[in-house]
Order: structure tokens, then C-alpha cells, then sequence
């Protein structure tokens, strides 16, 4: 199935969360399953050309996507938390929101030195979850190989604050 067919079932929700946005709602597209294994197909053959050694997938609709990829290329997959998820000790980067700041963090035995991880979300928009997590690999002394989404938000150039990483990204609008 084409990406076209893929883009076609992302329904458009808006002002959710918030006045003013338009939420890209992706549970259609995991309630169809063949076009579900479609979009794993696909996001799986783009990151597999980086050769990662791992996925590191960011919360929550990430684990979905990174989970599936790293099953169809037989890796590991390390998961990228918001604060206080995880249940060992951590190693965490904080990063600005347009309002405040957060933070993402790893188990401190996640990252292995000189490996490499291609980070896995379902969306970028602004780019600073998958930049913190791109660092936060980067600070424990692991390799981005690429950063892969199902979606992109062009609009918000949230892929400059990626740097020169490799990216990927199924479908933009």
C-alpha cells in the first residue's frame, strides 16, 4: 500500500489539544491493520538503509511505532521516557517548550558506547523531544544513525533543531 493510502486514513482533529491546533490522530491508521503493517514496512526500510544497531523509540506513541520497527529489523529497543517512568537509575536531558522546559531519560544502561540507535516517533513538530533525545544518546556516548517519523509538521521546522542528523520522515504536511 502507498503512502498516499497511508496519509489518506490520519484524520485531522481540531483545536485538540488546544484551541488553534490541528491534532494528527493516528488510531485509525492503527486500527487498520494492513495499512498499519504498510506504514511499519516502510519506516522499517527507511531506517534499516541507516543501519542502526538499536531503536530508541520516544513515549508514547513512539513505543508503538518503534517497538514494531525494531521487531520487523530484529533489534533492541530502548525506550525514551518523560520523568520518574522508569524504574532504574537514569541518565536525562532537559530541553526548552515554548512555555518551560522538560526532560527525556534512558535507563543508564541502555546506551552502549560507539553503538548506534535510530530514534523512533510517530510525529515531529517543534523538534525538541527528538532533539533531546538525539543529545541525550549522543551524551551517553551512543551514535544517532537517523531520526524517523511517520509524520512531520514542516510548517514548525522542527527538523533544524536536528542538526545534520539523517532524517526520515514518511509523510509531511
Amino acid at each position: 500500500m502507498s503512502i498516499e493510502a497511508i496519509k489518506s486514513i490520519i484524520r485531522d482533529v481540531p483545536d485538540f489539544p488546544k484551541p488553534g491546533i490541528v491534532f494528527k490522530d493516528i488510531t485509525p491508521l492503527l486500527a487498520d491493520a494492513p495499512l498499519f503493517q504498510s506504514a511499519v514496512d516502510l519506516l522499517s526500510d527507511r531506517v534499516r538503509g541507516h543501519q542502526p544497531d538499536a531503536i530508541a523509540a520516544i513515549e508514547s506513541r513512539g513505543f508503538v511505532f518503534g517497538a514494531a520497527v525494531a521487531t520487523k529489523l530484529s533489534l533492541p529497543l530502548q525506550l525514551i521516557r518523560k520523568p520518574g517512568k522508569l524504574p532504574y537509575k537514569t541518565a536525562s536531558v532537559a530541553y526548552d517548550l515554548e512555555y518551560g522546559s522538560d526532560r527525556v531519560e534512558v535507563h543508564v544502561d541502555a546506551i552502549e558506547d560507539g553503538k548506534s540507535y535510530a530514534v523512533v516517533d510517530d510525529l515531529i513538530a517543534t523538534g525538541g523531544t527528538a532533539s533531546a533525545t538525539a543529545e541525550l544518546i549522543e551524551l551517553e556516548k551512543g551514535i544517532v544513525a537517523c531520526c524517523a517519523f511517520l509524520i512531520e509538521l514542516t510548517f514548525l521546522d522542527g527538523v533544524k533543531r536536528l542538526g545534520a542528523r539523517p532524517i526520515e520522515s514518511l509523510i509531511r504536511y
